[in-house]
């Protein structure tokens, strides 16, 4: 007489669910922090560029003798400016990581011109990603 062993190939539901189980663990731990990186580099990128338009504003006061009006003037000749050798930017350097424009304040009032992002959320205030990045910080 000969047994036949009835042996199963695969794994068992309960087998399949803890590993659903650990994926999703895993998942909820790795996804936010993904998420927090991207926003930190928008952070440091907001940086960068207002450090690079407040070099663009200096090389415009030194070629005109003034101050831009706006930022625009970075980017397009004014009528009135005199030596412009501009551009001194691209208009894209006018936008910040969140798609919203700097604002640029003459004269400033926590240095002689206020240049900054209101952050994630564009508006005034806010703290974490949502907190202005500005030029007297």
């Amino acid at each position: 007489m000969t047994r036949t062993m009835n042996s199963s190939k695969g794994f068992s539901l309960i087998e399949l669910l803890v590993v659903l189980v650990i994926l999703g663990l895993i998942a909820g731990l790795v996804v936010p922090n993904v998420f927090q990186r991207g926003e930190d580099a928008k952070v440091r990128a907001a940086k960068a560029e207002i450090q690079r338009l407040s070099m663009a504003i200096d090389e415009f006061y030194l070629d005109s003798g003034r101050p831009p009006r706006d930022l625009r003037e970075l980017v397009e000749r004014p009528s009135n400016a005199r030596n412009w050798n501009g551009p001194y930017v691209n208009a894209s350097n006018l936008i910040d990581p969140w798609d919203n424009p700097y604002q640029y304040r003459f004269p400033g009032q926590h240095r002689s011109f206020d240049l900054f992002s209101n952050g994630a959320d564009g508006q005034p205030g806010g703290e974490g990603n949502n907190r202005p990045i500005t030029n007297w910080d």
